[in-house]
Parts: C-alpha cells; structure tokens; sequence
C-alpha cells in the first residue's frame, strides 16, 4: 500500500471517528438536567446490595473485574520495580548522612504520623460508607511512614519500614482479591459475584463482598506504595556505583 492510500485510510478513520464523537456529544443529556440513565442504574444496585457509597458499589461490585485489572497493573508495576531496581553485583551501599531537621518540623512529623495512619486505615474500613476506599486510603498510609523521613531522617524511616514484610502485603493483597473472585465460582454464580449476605445498611458489614475486596486493596495498595518509594528511596540515597 502506497504511502498516499495509508494517509486516506487514516483519514477516513478519523473522520469516521470525529463522527461518531460529535453524534455522541450532541446526544448527551444537558448538565444538570434531571435524566441520568447510568447514575440512577448505579445507585439502584448499590442500594440493592446494602452498600451506602456508589463509587465503591461500582468499584468492587458492579465492575470489579475491571478494578482487578487496575489493581494487578500495580502489582506488576512493583513486581518490576523491584527486578529492575535490585541490587546489582557491582554496587555497594551507603548510608546518607542525616540533614539537620528544624525542631518543629520534627515535633509535627512524630505528632502528624499516627493521625495519617488513623486517618487511612479509617478511609480504607469506611470504603463502602463514605468517600474514599482501598485506593485512597492505601496512598494515606503508606504516606504516614514516610513523614519520618521528612521529619527526622532515612534511618529512621528503615527502622520501621521492613521492606520484605511489605513486598509480601502486596502479594497478598493481590492474592485476596483473586480468591475472594474464586468465592463466587464455588458459589455457583460469576467471578467476583457478589454472594455473601448484604448486611445492614450503612454499617462496617455491609454490601456482601464489598468490603473484603475493598481491604484488599488497601492492603495492596498501601504496601505497592511502601515498596515502589523504598526501591527508588534506596537507589537516591543508598546505592553508590563502584568505581573502582
């Protein structure tokens, strides 16, 4: 095929393609207005499955083979993260040598810490009650362990961040949204059916599989992040190439 027939091709799918876009737009519903098929579909079957926050109703329920996805593209970014950051034969370690923090930067970072982690742990349990969920309140927590190296210094944040306990969190939390998927082949329905009892409405137990697929996340989210920081926290600070 000549270059010029490629271009007309291109072209025509591209036209095809503005086309069907501008049909689209001018289809859509006006803003604001009061028809919105999808929102009002999504609301009914949250409600359906006792689970007071849509967003996670859709999330882990609706669609949550796609969020598998979402959450197995993380996982394989720490899994590669971790290949290609490892400690290769020809590098050796050293310790950075601690920076002089202000006082009162010190006292908010130990002060700040434990109301972060407080403040994730309670996002990723209310997933399915109130905004936020695994994803968010994975990032929070993983981020409250880190106010000690802003704080205070690298070392301290090794002394409580054991990298390999973490690098089996992710696993795990990977692992758990898997085989809670499984939970419903054995139950006779779809993966990821929704099969344990939908509880009472708005309380921690709510929504059947919601939330176990929710704490899943957390976990794996929030020890991805720990893991994915550690690795390129230690080739900035740590890992010095041999030169010799």
């Amino acid at each position: 095929m000549s270059r010029r027939a490629r271009l007309c091709v291109l072209a025509a799918g591209l036209l095809a393609t503005a086309a069907l876009l501008v049909a689209a737009v001018l289809r859509m519903p006006s803003f604001g207005g009061p028809w919105h098929p999808y929102g009002d579909r999504a609301v009914e079957a949250a409600l359906r499955r006792n689970t007071a926050n849509t967003v996670s109703a859709v999330n882990f329920d609706q669609r949550a083979f796609d969020t598998l996805g979402e959450e197995s593209i993380l996982f394989a970014s720490v899994l590669g993260t971790v290949v290609l950051l490892r400690r290769t034969e020809d590098e050796r370690t050293s310790e950075p040598r601690p920076v002089p923090v202000p006082a009162t930067m010190r006292r908010y970072g130990i002060a700040a810490l434990p109301v972060t982690l407080l403040v994730g742990l309670y996002v990723i349990a209310h997933g399915q009650l109130s905004p936020g969920g695994g994803f968010q309140g994975g990032v929070v927590v993983a981020t409250a362990f880190h106010l000690l190296y802003v704080a205070i210094d690298y070392p301290a944040l090794k002394r409580v961040r054991a990298v390999g306990l973490y690098e089996i969190g992710d696993a795990l939390g990977e692992a758990a949204y898997v085989l809670t998927g499984v939970g419903g082949l054995v139950a006779g329905a779809a993966y990821l059916a929704n099969v344990l009892p939908y509880g009472t409405f708005n309380t921690l137990a709510s929504g059947g599989t919601v939330p176990l697929l929710n704490a899943a996340v957390g976990v794996e989210v929030a020890s991805a992040v720990v893991v994915l920081l550690a690795r390129f926290l230690s080739q900035a600070l740590e890992i010095e190439g041999d030169r010799e």
